[in-house]
C-alpha cells in the first residue's frame, strides 16, 4: 500500500516538461520494486528537503530530484552514511555514475539501466533487513 502526500504531485508538476517523464520513470521503478518486495507492506511517498522521497518501515529513505544548478542530470539519493552506494559501486562498477556515497546520477540523454536500478532500489527499501548480508544480499536472489 502506497501513501502519497499531496504535495509530492506539486513537485512533479514543477519539473520542466523534458524532465518530468524522467522523474516519473524513476518513481515508477521505485513503486514497481516496492510492490515486488513481500515485506514492504507500506510505502510512504513524501517530501524530504523538498524532494520526492520514499520510506518503508525496514528501509532507508530513497530520494530523487533534478536541480537547476545541474540541468543536464538528475539523481536518486541514498543515505550517505549507509552501505548502499558503496555496495552499488561494488556490484555495478560500470553500470552507473555515482556521486560520492550518496547518489546514482543519470545524464539526460542516457538510458536508465532499469533492472540494475531496481536491484539498488530493492536494497534501499530493505536496508535494515539486509545491511548485515554480504553485498546487502544483492545478486543472491
Amino acid at each position: 500500500m502506497t501513501t502519497t502526500h499531496p504535495e509530492v504531485a506539486h513537485v512533479f508538476d514543477r519539473y520542466p516538461e523534458h524532465i518530468r517523464p524522467k522523474m516519473e520513470y524513476l518513481r515508477h521503478l521505485i513503486l514497481e520494486a516496492a510492490a515486488a518486495i513481500p515485506e514492504v507492506t507500506r510505502l510512504e511517498e513524501t517530501l524530504k528537503w523538498g524532494e520526492p522521497s520514499y520510506l518503508t518501515k525496514k528501509g532507508s529513505t530513497i530520494r530523487m530530484d533534478w536541480k537547476e544548478k545541474s540541468p543536464d542530470q538528475y539523481a536518486m539519493y541514498f543515505k550517505c552514511t549507509s552501505k548502499l552506494v558503496p555496495t552499488f559501486r561494488e556490484v555495478f562498477p560500470d553500470t552507473f555514475t555515482y556521486e560520492g556515497n550518496r547518489a546514482i546520477v543519470f545524464g539526460l540523454d542516457e538510458p536508465v539501466p532499469a533492472e540494475a536500478l531496481k536491484e539498488c532500489i530493492t536494497a534501499g527499501l530493505r536496508y535494515h533487513s539486509v545491511k548485515q548480508l554480504p553485498l546487502l544480499g544483492m545478486g543472491n536472489e
